[in-house]
């Protein structure tokens, strides 16, 4: 049970931000409901690039990231707590491209 991600609407819905006049979820908060590694999910991104126009999935600059950084607090102190590059973000038809690419047993619930 430990391995398992209790899914309620409030656990989403505190992973939705509004960035660019959209809403959308970190890559990493992606990762950890789909249950893959955030580098395994940006690595099937990249080589389903096509599939993830603008308007489904952007990278955030480092103002945006920043600014996002101070609202949730989610560095951890020690190394490698700090991300190389910045995240990704997916819109609502990017979250459901992202399931029909990853080939995680919650992806493939999620795309049924």
């Amino acid at each position: 049970m430990d391995d398992q991600i209790l899914l309620t609407e409030e656990t989403i819905s505190n992973k939705i931000y509004f960035i660019r006049n959209q809403k959308v979820m970190l890559d990493s908060d992606l990762a950890m409901l789909y249950g893959v590694e955030t580098k395994r999910l940006n690595e099937q991104v990249k080589r389903n690039l096509s599939r993830f126009p603008e308007d489904f999935m952007f990278q955030l600059t480092e103002n945006e990231y920043d600014s996002l950084r101070s609202q949730i607090a989610t560095l951890k102190k020690g190394r490698g707590a700090h991300q190389k590059y910045l995240p990704f973000v997916f819109t609502e038809h990017g979250i459901l491209m992202l399931s029909s690419v990853l080939k995680s047993d919650k992806a493939i619930q999620t795309n049924i």
